[in-house]
C-alpha cells in the first residue's frame, strides 16, 4: 500500500512541476536555446529530487559523463533516462520521435532546446532531416543521445538494434558512448520502486570501425554491462 501511495505522491509532483514550469517558462521560448535548456534542466533536476524524496528511488552514476560533441547510445527501458540526461548531460540533443512534436507546449520546449525528430516512415528525406540536425548538434558543442532500439524495451528482452545508430556514427566521425543502465527495475508503467538506479558511461567506441564492426562493438560492450547492472543486488 506504501509503494502505491508514494508513487501516486510523486505522480502528482511530477504533473504539478510540468505545468507550473511549462507555463511560466513559456516567454524562454523568444530567448536564445540555453534559456530553454537551463529550464529543461531544472525540471528534470526538480522530478529527480521529487523521486527521491517521495518515492525514494535515487541514482548513481559510474564512468565520467560526457560533455562536448559526443554520440551516446543508451539503452531505453522507461521514461526515467529521458529525464536523468536531461540533468546530467550539457545541452543534450535526443534524437525523438517526430510525433512527440505535436504535443502541446511540450513539443515547442523540444524544438526549441535543440532535439532531433526522426520520421520513421519518412524515408531517405527523414534521414537527411535527422544528418542536418545532428551536424547542426555537434556545430554547437551538443551530445547526441539516440536509443539504438528505437523504442523501450522490457529489463531482459532481447536486443533489436536498429541501423540508426551506426548512421549516425558513420556520419558524425565522432565518438560513441554506450549508455547503460536498470531504470526498468524501478520504473515499472505506475509504481515507482524505491532504491538507487545505476547508470554507467562505458568506454568511448572510437570514430573510424566500419558499420558491421560498430554495431558488432557496441550492442556487445551495451549488452554485456547492461545484464551486469540488471543482476547486481538492489541498493535501497
Amino acid at each position: 500500500m506504501i509503494l502505491y501511495v508514494r508513487s501516486a505522491l510523486f505522480l502528482i509532483w511530477f504533473i504539478a512541476v510540468s505545468l507550473v514550469l511549462n507555463v511560466v517558462c513559456l516567454p524562454l521560448l523568444v530567448f536564445p536555446r540555453a534559456a530553454t535548456v537551463w529550464a529543461a534542466n531544472k525540471w528534470a533536476r526538480l522530478l529527480l529530487c521529487g523521486l527521491k524524496h517521495i518515492a525514494g528511488l535515487g541514482m548513481e552514476v559510474r564512468g565520467t559523463v560526457p560533455n562536448g560533441a559526443v554520440l551516446i547510445a543508451a539503452k531505453h527501458f522507461s521514461m526515467w533516462e529521458t529525464i536523468a540526461l536531461l540533468a546530467l548531460l550539457r545541452e543534450p540533443a535526443i534524437v525523438i520521435k517526430r510525433e512527440l512534436l505535436w504535443i502541446p507546449l511540450y513539443g515547442w520546449y523540444c524544438l526549441k532546446q535543440g532535439m532531433i525528430p526522426i520520421d520513421r516512415s519518412g524515408g531517405a528525406s527523414a534521414i537527411r532531416r535527422m544528418y542536418a540536425a545532428a551536424k547542426r548538434a555537434m556545430n554547437e558543442r551538443q551530445p547526441i543521445v539516440i536509443f539504438p532500439e528505437g523504442t523501450r524495451k522490457k529489463p531482459g528482452a532481447p536486443p533489436d538494434y536498429k541501423p540508426g545508430v551506426a548512421a549516425l556514427y558513420s556520419f558524425l566521425r565522432v565518438p560513441c558512448i554506450p549508455m547503460a543502465h536498470n531504470s526498468g527495475l524501478f520504473w515499472r508503467g505506475f509504481l515507482r520502486m524505491p532504491g538507487t538506479v545505476v547508470v554507467e558511461f562505458l568506454e568511448p567506441i572510437a570514430p573510424g570501425k566500419s558499420r558491421q564492426e560498430f554495431m558488432t562493438v557496441l550492442e556487445t560492450r551495451l549488452e554485456d554491462a547492461t545484464n551486469k547492472l540488471l543482476k547486481e543486488p538492489l541498493r535501497v
